[in-house]
């Protein structure tokens, strides 16, 4: 994978600048990903990349929003594993989005890792394996799938507003969920998902492009199972984490920098946070 940047003095120009989104699409079409430096945007400028290049717009619950497009990136101080962002949520963004606009002196380098190149360096009977569905479940907290559901919900935009017949309009509308709700308010949550797939940006190969390597900063770890009935075990995440590090490539973040990456391809992660004195910015969304 090499590395894509584009580079322009004036973010503003190019948000107007159709060679410029056709460049983007290009690099992720063909890499899954691409980097813009020295644009000098600020946040606003970036909310504004986000809503050209996302007809809509997604959120994570856990996370405090920057602007009506944006929300601050904390999940702590340690690395994070491989992930597709919200890779186990119903509606999984197309693109995601990230701006430094304060880049960390030391550590905290954003890692990226095409599913392709892991999907290619399978051998048959893991790919056997991966090809199956996969079932995801956690337990959620009210607060946080209430909060989902009314972002995602097409008649609701507060918490508050959530009934029942939301839920049970947003489970028949995205196929593959399940819910056992209990009397805290708190749901254990179901989804089947592929956890290999092919890019939104079209072509015949498939990636390993899911949420299994990843985190679960802000939630219960996840239990995952394929259809065979078999659980995803911690050795077996542990061999597919060595397979993807030799194909993991690192974002050295300046000032500015803003990575967009094909969310349905590439799976992202974190280096440990030497340097605290950081701010990132995240957007995310469907083409």
């Amino acid at each position: 994978m090499h590395y894509n940047i584009l580079r322009q003095r004036d973010f503003v120009a190019g948000l107007k600048d159709d060679g410029l989104r056709i460049r983007i699409r290009e690099d992720l079409a063909r890499d899954g990903w691409t980097l813009l430096r020295g644009f000098q945007p600020d946040l606003g400028g970036f909310a504004d990349l986000v809503s050209t290049l996302c007809r809509r717009v997604t959120f994570d619950p856990a996370r405090n929003n920057a602007t009506d497009k944006t929300q601050m990136v904390d999940a702590g101080l340690g690395p994070i594993g491989l992930h597709i962002e919200n890779g186990n949520t119903p509606r999984c963004p197309d693109i995601v989005c990230f701006y430094a606009e304060r880049a960390a002196f030391e550590g905290s380098q954003t890692t990226i890792c095409d599913g392709m190149a892991v999907w290619d360096a399978f051998d048959a009977a893991r790919k056997a394996r991966w090809s199956q569905k996969m079932t995801v479940e956690r337990d959620l907290p009210e607060a946080i799938w209430k909060r989902y559901l009314a972002n995602e919900h097409p008649a609701i935009s507060r918490p508050e507003e959530v009934t029942m017949a939301h839920v049970l309009q947003f489970q028949q509308a995205v196929p593959g969920q399940g819910f056992d709700l209990h009397d805290d308010g708190s749901l254990t949550y179901r989804l089947v998902l592929d956890p290999v797939r092919g890019s939104v940006f079209g072509g015949a190969r498939r990636g390993f492009a899911n949420a299994v390597l990843g985190p679960s900063h802000n939630y219960q770890p996840p239990r995952y199972t394929l259809a065979d009935g078999a659980p995803v075990t911690p050795d077996e995440i542990e061999e597919i984490r060595e397979i993807a590090e030799e194909f993991t490539h690192e974002i050295n973040w300046q000032d500015g920098d803003i990575a967009v990456l094909d969310n349905t391809r590439v799976m992202h992660g974190r280096r440990a946070i030497a340097d605290a004195n950081r701010n990132l910015f995240i957007g995310m969304g469907q083409i």
